[in-house]
């Protein structure tokens, strides 16, 4: 099977079952929208259309790189663990997930799992994944994308901090806080 297509089953894969994953949640008692939340929504939409499909458009000629064949194998695999490591923190938030920043039903602080190493793990895969495709697909509208939807979802992370801290309080938050990175692990906190 081609990198290409491997590509396409990795992201069609996630697409699908994240969304049938969105049914298995708790309710949710409060939701915010802030200009963080818009702007990050708009970023991440715009990127990833730039990635998927500008990117995928760009003809051999307007590629900026090559990666070859083991390349695109080795960015596939460094997508797929993007996408496990995404999958493996949605697992272990369980129904405390939410795509919209939202405090639900017996919300509390996970800080086990992949969130000891980040607190925002699924943002940390998805940022890995969607680099990866862009570098495999060496196109300036992939990279681009790839660089919308990161800051999409830094912004996004940003306003879950202010939120967090504000619903379980900063002196619970804030602990968390100092003692795992954002996004970044093995980076110091903040």
């Amino acid at each position: 099977m081609p990198p290409s297509i491997l590509f396409a089953v990795i992201w069609l894969g996630w697409i699908v079952s994240w969304m049938l994953a969105a049914l298995w949640s708790a309710r949710t008692e409060k939701r915010i929208t802030t200009w963080e939340t818009s702007a990050s929504r708009a970023a991440i939409v715009i990127g990833a259309i730039l990635l998927f499909y500008a990117g995928r458009r760009a003809s051999a000629e307007a590629r900026l790189w090559h990666v070859g064949l083991a390349g695109g194998y080795a960015l596939a695999a460094l997508t797929l663990a993007g996408v496990a490591f995404a999958w493996w923190a949605r697992i272990h938030l369980g129904k405390l997930w939410s795509s919209a920043v939202a405090r639900k039903q017996d919300h509390r602080i996970i800080d086990t799992g992949p969130y000891a190493l980040v607190r925002h793990p699924i943002y940390t895969g998805l940022i890995v994944a969607i680099v990866a495709t862009a570098l495999a697909q060496g196109a300036i509208a992939g990279c681009l994308g790839a660089a919308l939807v990161a800051v999409g979802l830094w912004l996004k992370a940003r306003a879950e901090e202010r939120f967090l801290a504000d619903e379980l309080g900063e002196d619970v938050y804030g602990a968390y806080r100092r003692r795992v990175p954002m996004l970044l692990p093995f980076l110091p906190n903040r």
